[in-house]
């Protein structure tokens, strides 16, 4: 699809999304009511929702209908946020802002980050299985579903991902350890998202396969990527300040091979991503432009 095309699908997912967002979570008014602002403020601060997205669009891949898919896509936003808002903590990345504005600790404070960021994860396993909402999905599917989304956000994947690279900080790493970081840290969990999409699509172990080689290249060009742009980008394009990797001696692709090896190793992975996808047909064509856009974003 071009370009226009693919920004209108991404902005009619991205709408899809925000509003299911908005009604699932408990209101500011809600008791106990700062807390709940809080993981409104970061759950609702915007962003490209390229997890959900992806999940949706792996479900439509494999035939699936993804209204039944949205619940679900719901709950690996919530995921991915508290993520975010337990990075920026100062005991963590220390960031002021995120998204361009300031970050949940700067505003609500650290302890009422740390329990947003709780909540919000808790949260989504309520949606996840909750029978009024994912009664469309058969019992061991979403099992299934829960299962790997699960593994995916744990201490085997993106928490584990997270505390290999706070203790790779300030030190000299070699590859296999960069690729551990970035595979668990964010592939964990946006491999997450097309397997789970696809499980609620219905996809066959063939099927499965293609979007799991495609969720492992693309996780992975994603977050070469978002490295490449911390070093080229600015920071309104960011939302965040550039530069900051460096700073603090992050374990990333431009800092151990130099950039222009990066741009080629995204590259690389994206193409990977997208001949996956070849037993899928013409339904999988999001998917394949989603790969060119996370990687356009820095080549």
């Amino acid at each position: 699809m071009s370009d226009a095309v693919l920004q209108s699908y991404l902005e009619n997912q991205l709408e899809r999304i925000t509003t299911a967002l908005e009604s699932l979570t408990p209101s500011a008014e809600t008791l106990p009511a700062q807390l709940h602002e809080a993981m409104r403020y970061s759950l609702l601060a915007g962003g490209k929702r390229i997890r959900p997205v992806l999940l949706l669009a792996a479900c439509e891949a494999v035939g699936g209908e993804n209204e039944a898919a949205l619940p679900i896509a719901c709950a690996l936003e919530m995921i991915h946020t508290y993520s975010l808002v337990h990075d920026d903590l100062p005991a963590m990345d220390n960031d002021d802002y995120r998204r361009g504005r300031l970050t949940n600790h700067k505003v609500y404070g650290e302890a009422t980050a740390v329990l947003a960021g709780d909540a919000l994860l808790t949260e989504a396993f309520i949606h996840l299985s909750d029978p009024a909402r994912t009664a469309a999905i058969p019992p061991q599917t979403l099992l299934e579903v829960i299962h790997i989304m699960a593994r995916c956000a744990g201490s085997m994947g993106m928490v584990g991902g997270q505390v290999v690279d706070m203790e790779a900080e300030g030190k000299e790493i070699d590859f296999a350890t960069l690729e551990y970081i970035h595979t668990h840290k964010t592939g964990a969990l946006l491999l997450a998202s097309v397997k789970a999409g696809g499980l609620v699509g219905g996809a066959d172990a063939e099927q499965l396969e293609s979007l799991t080689r495609y969720g492992e290249a693309a996780g992975l060009a994603f977050q070469i990527a978002d490295d490449i742009l911390n070093v080229t980008g600015d920071k309104e394009e960011l939302g965040k300040a550039v530069g900051s990797d460096e700073a603090r001696g992050k374990a990333t692709y431009p800092a151990l091979l130099g950039v222009a090896e990066a741009k080629r190793r995204a590259i690389e992975l994206r193409d990977l991503a997208i001949s996956a996808l070849e037993p899928l047909g013409e339904a999988a064509q999001p998917l394949r432009d989603i790969a060119h856009y996370i990687v356009n974003r820095s080549c």
